[in-house]
């Protein structure tokens, strides 16, 4: 996942481990808070980010279609590094750990490894490696990281 030197809005370009784009994260430029679509790249929306400017902390809702995927909410009290409860509606909530330096994300759910995200230090966009295993939702995973950058690294917009 990368995202886009110039571009309006956050916007990412999503490759596969072979380097053929298969999405694409388009911000939209003029709304209240973040707002995002995942799209495939024939256009079909996947997800929509979306961010909620009445909450305690930085939250924000995965819409896939009318349905609710998830709320990610950054934890607010944390001495060392960032944490994101990804809340999916049934016993499934995702955690997800960084390390000091916001570069390396783990995925977890009830302390079991789900998926790793790696940010690469040397780059003029922020860049990451997206380890999504088989048999988990990778738009959900990816949609998670994009709200994890937009928190974390909101500095460099």
């Amino acid at each position: 996942m990368q995202q886009k030197w110039f571009s309006f809005g956050n916007d990412y370009a999503i490759k596969d481990a072979a380097g053929a784009d298969v999405l694409r994260v388009d911000g939209k430029v003029f709304s209240i808070g973040d707002k995002l679509t995942l799209e495939a790249m024939d256009g079909r929306e996947m997800a929509v980010i979306d961010q909620k400017l009445l909450s305690w902390g930085p939250t924000y809702e995965i819409w896939k279609g009318s349905r609710l995927a998830a709320v990610v909410k950054k934890s607010i009290f944390t001495l060392v590094r960032c944490r994101f409860t990804v809340d999916v509606p049934g016993p499934d909530d995702l955690l997800a750990e960084g390390d000091f330096w916001d570069h390396e994300y783990v995925f977890s759910r009830a302390g079991r490894h789900v998926a790793s995200v790696s940010k690469k230090y040397f780059s003029w966009t922020d860049t990451y490696g997206i380890d999504v295993p088989h048999g988990e939702d990778p738009i959900l995973i990816l949609a998670s990281a994009v709200v994890i950058d937009l928190c974390c690294h909101q500095d460099r917009k």
